[in-house]
C-alpha cells in the first residue's frame, strides 16, 4: 500500500469510525460537510462525491452535507452541448444540501441561469446578486439547516469579476444594466448575512465562496472577505481553482478562519469535520482515491455520456502531437504566451472569417487537444462555448492599446492574454509595452509594422461584441456575424482546411508572440 492511500484510508478510518470511541448517549456526532468547486463538466466525479458521502452517513457517527462553490454548468462536453442541462441532471441525483454560483453559471445569459438552477433541487445562494436597482438579493444570502441540534448557515458569494468576464449577462444590448454583483459592497453584505444568520440561531457560519485566492481585475479575494468581517468559522472557497488543504486568515477580530479549495474539475473532494466539541478540521481527499460510488448518480452520468458520444464521437482529423492547455505545474499556458493551441483556433477563425488578424483569448479556452485521432468531442472540450464567429474593423492605434492592455499582468495568469494569427508583437514584461507589431500581409506573408492610423479586420468571437475583455472589438465596428460556433469553425479547418491531417506547422508554437523580461 504506497503511502498517499495509506494516510488517505487513515484520515477516513477517523471521520467513519472515531466517533464512537467518544460520543455518549444524547450527545450530538461530528459535522461532515464534503465540497467541490470548479467542476466545469467534470461529471464523473459526482459519483465518487455522492458515494462517500453515503458512506460516512451510512456508518452512522456524522451528520453528512455536500455543498457546491461554483462553476458546475460549463467547461466541457456535457454543459456545452446541453447549455448546462446535463450537469444539473447530475447535481440533482447527487442531492446537495447548498450551492452558490461562480462566474461560469452566466455563460449562458442569465435567464438561462434561472432557468437551471432551481433544478438542482437544493437552496441556491448568493448575497451579492441583485437585479439593478434592488435592495434584494436576487437568491437567499444563506440557508440554515440542522445537523442534530446544531444549526449550520450556508452564505454564498461570487466573484464581481464575472461583471467583466460575463458581462452580457449583466447588460442588455444596449448597455443598460439589469443585475449587480455589488463590487464595492460584497464584504458588507456578507457580514449582513452573517449577522442575520447568527441571530436566527446558527451555531456556525459557512461562507461557500466563488472570490479565490488570486486578486482578481474586479472585487476580492476569499483572504480579503475573511480579514474585513467577523463570524466566519469557514471558508469553502473557489474560482481560483487553487489547491489549498487550509490557509489560517485572521478576521478582524484576529481569530483565524480556515479557508480551503479543491483545485478544479474533481482533482479533489474537499471534506470539512466540523466535531461534536466544535473543532473545526479541513482536508483534502484525492478525487481518485475515492472507491466509493452512488449507483443512482452513476446511472444518470452513464446516461449522460451515452447520449454526448452519439455526438462527439467523430473523428475529425489525427495530429502527432500535443495541443497543451496546462504545464506539468498545472499553469493555463495559453493565459501566459502564444501556444499551438492558440495558433490553431486563431488561424481557424480568421480563416472562417476571411480576416487579416484572427484573436482570441487565453480564458477561452477550456482543455487541450491530445495527440492520436481528434473526435469532434475534443474540439468541444477545448472551445465548449456557445460563441458565434464575428468579424470586426479597428484601427491600428486601438490594437497597440489592447495589446498592452491585455498582457499587463505577466508573469501572472490573465484570461484576456491574446492569442494572435495573422499579427506578431513582442511583449516588454518590466515597462508593461508591446513593440514590434506587425501584420502579415495576405498576399506575400511579409510582414508590415502596423500603422496606427490604419484600419484592420479581425475575425473573433461575439462574446467580445456583447461584453467581454476586448472593449476594443466591442467598441469597433462590427462588420459581419455568423450562425457558426467557433468550436465548429475549428472542427471544420481541422477536416476540411487541413484535410484531417494537423501539419507539423502547429507541432510548436510559430513566433508570433515574444516576450522578454526588460
Amino acid at each position: 500500500m504506497n503511502k498517499t492511500r495509506y494516510f488517505l484510508l487513515a484520515a477516513l478510518s477517523l471521520v467513519l469510525f472515531s466517533c464512537e470511541k467518544e460520543e455518549i448517549p444524547g450527545s450530538d456526532k461530528s459535522i461532515v460537510i464534503l465540497c467541490e468547486n470548479d467542476v466545469h463538466c467534470s461529471i464523473d466525479g459526482y459519483t465518487r462525491l455522492a458515494g462517500l458521502r453515503d458512506a460516512i452517513a451510512a456508518s452512522d457517527t456524522a451528520w453528512t452535507a455536500t455543498v457546491s462553490c461554483g462553476d458546475y454548468v460549463q467547461g466541457g462536453n456535457a454543459g456545452a452541448l446541453s447549455r448546462g442541462q446535463y450537469i444539473v441532471d447530475v447535481m440533482k441525483a447527487v442531492g446537495y444540501d447548498a450551492v452558490t454560483l461562480g462566474n461560469h453559471e452566466f455563460d449562458y445569459g442569465a435567464e438561462r441561469m434561472q432557468e437551471l438552477m432551481p433544478q438542482i433541487g437544493a437552496p441556491v445562494v448568493c448575497a451579492n446578486l441583485f437585479k439593478y436597482g434592488s435592495s434584494t438579493s436576487f437568491f437567499p444570502s444563506y440557508t440554515i439547516l440542522e445537523y442534530g441540534s446544531r444549526r449550520v448557515a450556508f452564505v454564498g458569494v461570487t466573484t464581481p469579476e464575472t461583471m467583466i468576464g460575463e458581462s452580457y449577462s449583466f447588460y442588455d444590448n444596449e448597455g443598460n444594466q439589469l443585475y449587480d454583483l455589488r463590487t464595492d459592497d460584497v464584504c458588507n453584505l456578507v457580514q449582513t448575512s452573517v449577522n442575520e444568520a447568527r441571530s436566527r440561531g446558527a451555531d456556525y457560519v459557512v461562507v461557500l465562496s466563488h472570490l479565490g485566492e488570486e486578486q482578481p481585475a474586479l472585487g476580492i479575494t476569499s483572504h480579503q472577505l475573511v480579514a474585513a468581517t467577523r463570524g466566519i468559522d469557514v471558508v469553502l472557497d473557489g474560482h481560483s481553482h487553487s489547491v489549498v488543504q487550509r490557509d489560517d486568515v485572521p478576521n478582524l477580530d484576529g481569530k483565524l478562519v480556515p479557508v480551503t479549495q479543491t483545485g478544479t474539475q474533481f482533482a479533489n473532494v474537499g471534506k470539512l469535520v466540523i466535531t461534536a466539541d466544535g473543532h473545526i478540521f479541513t482536508t483534502l481527499i484525492p478525487c481518485d482515491d475515492i472507491s466509493y460510488e452512488n449507483a443512482s448518480v452513476s446511472s444518470v452520468v452513464t446516461k449522460v455520456h451515452q447520449d454526448l458520444d452519439q455526438v462527439t464521437g467523430r473523428k475529425i482529423a489525427s495530429s502527432e502531437f500535443d495541443f497543451l492547455f496546462k504545464d506539468a505545474d498545472g499553469r493555463r499556458l495559453l493565459r501566459l504566451g502564444e501556444t499551438n493551441l492558440g495558433d490553431l483556433l486563431t488561424d481557424a477563425v480568421r480563416y472562417a472569417m476571411q480576416a487579416q488578424i484572427g484573436l482570441f483569448n487565453g480564458g477561452g479556452f477550456r482543455s487541450g487537444i491530445p495527440a492520436g485521432s481528434i473526435t469532434y468531442g475534443d474540439v468541444t472540450n477545448a472551445q465548449p462555448y456557445d460563441d458565434h464567429l464575428a468579424k470586426f474593423e479597428v484601427s491600428g492605434a486601438e490594437i497597440l492599446s489592447m495589446l498592452e492592455r491585455c498582457t499587463a499582468a505577466l508573469p501572472a495568469e490573465e484570461g484576456q492574454f491574446p492569442q494572435v494569427s495573422g499579427l506578431r508583437y513582442t511583449i516588454h514584461q518590466q515597462s508593461d509595452t508591446v513593440s514590434d507589431v506587425a501584420v502579415q500581409d495576405e498576399g506575400t506573408g511579409d510582414w508590415i509594422p502596423i500603422d496606427p492610423a490604419g484600419r484592420y479586420t479581425i475575425a473573433s468571437s461575439d462574446y467580445y461584441a456583447r461584453g467581454g475583455f476586448y472593449d476594443t472589438l466591442k467598441d469597433g465596428k462590427q462588420l459581419a456575424f455568423s450562425a457558426g460556433l467557433v468550436r465548429d469553425a475549428l472542427a471544420d479547418y481541422l477536416e476540411k482546411t487541413l484535410g484531417g491531417i494537423v501539419p507539423d506547422i502547429y507541432a510548436q508554437p510559430q513566433g508570433r508572440i515574444t516576450i522578454v523580461n526588460d
